[in-house]
């Protein structure tokens, strides 16, 4: 692999430049694009140029960037994210209806969770989720509900990595922190009052894989108010059930 004049490969930088796109900027210029991934003016052209060619990026009549629908090809072809986006779909369709509120699959991808897909309604209550974007895990109802399972060495991690205060009911202290991993862990679903925004309320559910290891979140987003959250939880749990075994039906080639 060629390498940079600053040690780096040339696929390491054309990734820093695909990771510079966001939910909020999907159309950025060469310039933009070059402050953002903290690359030369002069290597950006040359990489946004191969990258255009590969179908990777594409290139607008005004000069500006966007993500190519060839990384699209690539994620629906994933056994990983796309396999279970396909299996949840219609559960997480029937999670929707009952609610009339917002109804999502997350997965964690370091110490984020990154929506693989979200229903929502016309007059839900606020959610800053969106499909393709991350939020920290720490923050998130479907972070939380994955973190609980991971090994301790890994929530460690994630715990010294901080999170910020969205609001004054979010958990940032390292002890509280750990103390909701296990009662989570425990009770098996997470609900967040007021983590992200004080008027929602975030409630999730792990989804597991043919070992029983965590593949992703369930959860649904709902106002916070004195609502019971046990109909949501036994809501989420039976969903997930049903997507285990369709998911696992789906990934041995069985799902008719």
């Amino acid at each position: 692999m060629a390498r940079t004049s600053a040690g780096r490969s040339s696929l390491s930088r054309a990734v820093d430049l695909l990771d510079a796109f966001d939910s909020g900027s999907v159309y950025l210029t060469a310039t933009e694009l070059a402050a953002r991934a903290g690359s030369p003016v002069s290597t950006t052209h040359r990489l946004l140029g191969e990258l255009t060619a590969l179908g990777l990026v594409e290139r607008s009549p005004d000069r500006t960037y966007r993500i190519g629908a060839r990384i699209w090809e690539w994620s629906a072809r994933s056994p990983g994210a796309a396999g279970l986006r396909a299996a949840a779909l219609p559960h997480l369709q029937k999670v929707h209806h009952a609610v009339r509120q917002h109804a999502q699959i997350g997965i964690l991808v370091g110490q984020d969770v990154l929506f693989i897909e979200r229903l929502t309604a016309p007059d839900a209550v606020v959610n800053y989720s969106v499909i393709g974007q991350r939020l920290p895990a720490l923050a998130s109802s479907s972070g939380l509900v994955q973190l609980a399972w991971l090994p301790e060495a890994e929530q460690e991690a994630a715990i010294a990595g901080g999170v910020r205060h969205y609001t004054p009911l979010t958990v940032t202290e390292p002890d509280r922190i750990r103390h909701r991993l296990a009662e989570i862990r425990r009770a098996g679903y997470v609900a967040n009052d007021g983590f992200i925004h004080t008027a929602a309320r975030g409630i999730a559910v792990p989804l597991r894989g043919h070992q029983d290891d965590v593949l992703g979140a369930l959860s649904v987003i709902v106002p916070n108010d004195a609502a019971p959250v046990r109909p949501y939880v036994s809501l989420l749990q039976n969903a997930a059930a049903a997507i285990a075994r369709d998911y696992a039906a789906l990934t041995r080639g069985r799902l008719a």
